[in-house]
């Protein structure tokens, strides 16, 4: 959990006028009571009107509410559309997400903004080009990316045939209608981008460090991303 979504959730943990440890919110939070007295310090510093100390518990006075999200009407446009376009292509974790936070996002905003919300005109047409497997695939990839995990792959090219590959996964790509992964593959040695919708198989290893020349900034600088980032990805 990001340390700012941690201090909106000891704001809403604190609501109701109730006594509540340090001990409560680092176990509901999953942290150590050494990190919420921190956290309380920093969010009482900001003139959150929490009373308490260390070791006894932290109260706060009715009536406080965190300033609501303020947005213009092109970020309006841009989050709604790309949430739209998640819950038709995204992975399916991804696509519920999107759904709950355009709820989010329209119940923040005053009137006036809300309208606009409705009105943004960019759609996205569900042409059933993504089963619920891929979708799930798309989820568990970008998880084990964000974990720096490796992958056992079963992997199937254009003709059939099939290859188990050990990747360091370092992202996804979406090419419009086909999602790819781009890795470290450690048969090849190099850079690869592989098809989602061709992965047969799929286990998750033991984490992986970065190391130099191994990086998605290291795709990005290596003479092995102009070939990759074609109009039809291939492996290899």
């Amino acid at each position: 959990m990001r340390r700012a979504d941690r201090l909106f959730q000891i704001v809403q943990l604190l609501r109701g006028g109730r006594l509540v440890t340090a001990a409560q919110l680092a176990e509901k939070l999953e942290v150590t009571p050494r990190t919420i007295y921190r956290d309380v310090a920093d969010l009482m510093s900001t003139g959150v009107p929490i009373e308490g100390e260390a070791g006894v518990g932290y109260i706060m006075r009715d009536g406080y509410d965190l300033p609501p999200l303020m947005f213009t009407e092109a970020e309006i446009v841009a989050l709604v559309a790309g949430a739209r376009m998640m819950q038709v292509w995204g992975g399916a974790a991804m696509a519920e997400g999107a759904t709950e936070a355009i709820v989010k996002i329209e119940a923040v905003l005053p009137e006036r903004l809300r309208q606009r919300v409705n009105a943004v005109g960019v759609n996205a047409h569900d042409m059933n080009d993504l089963s619920l497997e891929v979708r799930q695939l798309i989820d568990q990839i970008e998880r084990v990316s964000y974990e720096k995990r490796r992958l056992t792959i079963t992997y199937r090219d254009e003709s059939g045939s099939a290859t188990t590959r050990t990747v360091r996964p370092l992202g996804l790509w979406y090419w419009g209608k086909v999602w790819t992964m781009v890795c470290w593959c450690e048969l090849r040695a190099g850079f690869r981008m592989f098809r989602i919708d061709r992965i047969a198989d799929i286990t998750e290893d033991e984490r992986f460090k970065d190391e130099a020349g191994k990086t998605l900034r290291d795709f990005y600088a290596s003479d092995d991303r102009r070939p990759l980032m074609v109009s039809q990805p291939q492996s290899n």
